[in-house]
């Protein structure tokens, strides 16, 4: 159409009306020469005499070079492929050791592989193939050690006796990101060697009925002596096989605290599918009072949880109480007689000291006893007793204390220094304003 004329060969060339020039399959336009103008009439069609030459073929191995230009550009633009330790993703860690045995103070060397790379890992040497966890382990000589780009790791461990008896394991597991370990079979030599515990996964207990405490306070509890209960439970085997000598965790906390844990062993057993009552004691410390809670583990599970309530030990109260009133006062009591005994005495009080007794003089005859109120006679009665007694005393009285020799006929003595004496008057030559008369009675 539009003058032009396709190709019969198929190669895409277009020729143009006129014949000035032909596009070929690549887009290229060539130019022929312009054909002479004959005339200004227009002229028919003319049609070249000389054969036509089909276009050469195209290149195909453009399209292959092409292709791989492509992908060498996009090469850097594509993931990089998993790393070398996923393709052994399927194998767990593992550790090995250069020695089977060795003694205490000598030294292996820990190998392991398919570990994370660039994992922080711990090393220990663990008795009772570390049954009992990391407090089987010889903990103060473990080592720590980091994996390479590959996950594999090869560093010297010094060799401990773990604290609990062989078989050993050197236990190695992972720090950082996600929980990983591995055992190597090792044993230490010198090192004691006993079976491995029981194991008590197959007995299962549980409690079936409402536990108990019971026991009571004494006196001594009552001065702080430490509170004693004892644990009542009932306990059922649900397992299939004897749980014989069970070895239970009794606890005991304090509001907030966590609790106090103790391994009690119960000596006993308790069949499969069968009952029994266990009697576990429990003790608080001395002086313990307020609300507890008591709790009972087994196998790592928590049975029950039964609350206690301590009374306070008033006793030790009193004895405070007691304690701060009475030896201030003793301590009053004693400064008092110390500053007695100390200070001076005052001006003109008389001498306290005691004077020896006089060996010259004689002793007087000690007066009759008075009786009590109660077995007082009449006063008339009494009256002539005291004045016996007066007489008694002036007539034989003075005898005593005067010197062998002297009278005593006269009313009247002197003194050795000259100086008078009293006289002594009896109760019959008193004078008359001693004796009172009875006032006359009413109506005589």
């Amino acid at each position: 159409m539009n003058g032009e004329k396709h190709d019969p060969g198929g190669s895409g060339e277009k020729y143009q009306a006129g014949g000035v020039g032909r596009t070929d399959g690549a887009g290229a336009a060539r130019t022929k020469r312009p054909a002479p103008a004959t005339s200004a009439a227009p002229a028919a069609p003319m049609v070249s005499s000389a054969p036509v030459t089909a276009p050469a073929p195209r290149r195909r191995g453009r399209a292959p070079a092409l292709l791989a230009s492509l992908v060498l550009a996009l090469l850097p633009v594509l993931p990089p492929g998993p790393p070398a330790y996923a393709a052994a993703a399927a194998d767990p860690p593992a550790a090995a050791v250069s020695q089977s045995q060795a003694g205490a103070g000598g030294s292996i060397t820990v190998t392991g592989r398919g570990w994370r790379p660039h994992t922080l890992l711990t090393l220990l040497i663990c008795g009772q193939n570390m049954i009992g966890g990391t407090n089987s382990c010889a903990n103060g000589d473990g080592r720590t050690v980091t994996t390479d780009d590959r996950g594999a790791f090869a560093t010297p461990l010094p060799v401990a006796e773990p604290p609990k008896p062989c078989p050993c394991v050197v236990h190695v597991a992972a720090v950082t990101g996600p929980a990983a370990a591995a055992d190597a079979a090792f044993k230490v030599a010198g090192h004691p060697v006993a079976p491995l515990p029981q194991d008590v996964s197959a007995a299962r207990l549980a409690v079936l009925a409402q536990p108990r405490l019971t026991g009571s306070s004494g006196l001594l509890t009552w001065f702080g002596a430490p509170p004693q209960r004892e644990l009542v439970v009932t306990v059922g085997n649900l397992g299939s096989t004897p749980a014989k000598d069970p070895v239970f965790q009794v606890g005991t906390s304090h509001g907030v605290f966590a609790p106090q844990w103790d391994d009690q062993r119960w000596r006993g057993s308790v069949p499969a599918g069968r009952k029994a009552e266990v009697r576990l004691p429990v003790e608080l410390a001395a002086g313990a009072h307020g609300d507890y809670l008591v709790s009972l583990k087994y196998g790592g599970r928590l049975l029950v949880e039964q609350p206690w309530e301590v009374g306070r030990p008033w006793g030790v109260t009193l004895f405070w109480l007691l304690l701060c009133i009475v030896v201030p006062a003793v301590v009053f009591r004693i400064g008092m007689a110390v500053v007695d005994r100390v200070r001076p005495p005052r001006p003109g009080a008389p001498d306290r000291a005691r004077t020896a007794p006089d060996s010259t003089k004689t002793p007087r005859t000690p007066r009759t006893h008075r009786p009590s109120r109660s077995r007082r006679a009449h006063p008339d009665r009494q009256r002539r007793r005291r004045r016996d007694a007066y007489a008694y005393d002036n007539a034989y009285g003075d005898a005593y204390d005067k010197e062998p020799g002297t009278s005593t006929s006269t009313s009247t003595d002197t003194a050795p220094d000259g100086a008078a004496v009293l006289p002594w008057f009896t109760p019959d030559t008193a004078p008359s304003s001693t004796a009172t008369e009875r006032p006359p009675s009413k109506g005589s």
